[in-house]
């Protein structure tokens, strides 16, 4: 994935989400939550093979995102 790519598909989760009423300190909240769950989940995959210290019940592959 391409760092254009995120930067768009980053966008198009704020765009649904002002679309569906919610504030822009929300949506900057709720976005930078998702970004640390795809980080943490990035950080248990190869090179880094680490354990995650996210709980399984919120981990980043547990979102239909």
């Amino acid at each position: 994935m391409t760092p254009a790519s995120i930067v768009q598909k980053l966008w198009n989760y704020c765009n649904v989400l002002r679309d569906d009423g919610v504030s822009y300190g929300d949506y900057v909240e709720q976005l930078t939550y998702l970004l640390f769950l795809k980080m943490a989940d990035e950080r248990t995959m190869p090179p880094y093979n680490q354990p995650s210290a996210v709980p399984e019940i919120v981990q980043y592959d547990t979102f239909n995102i």
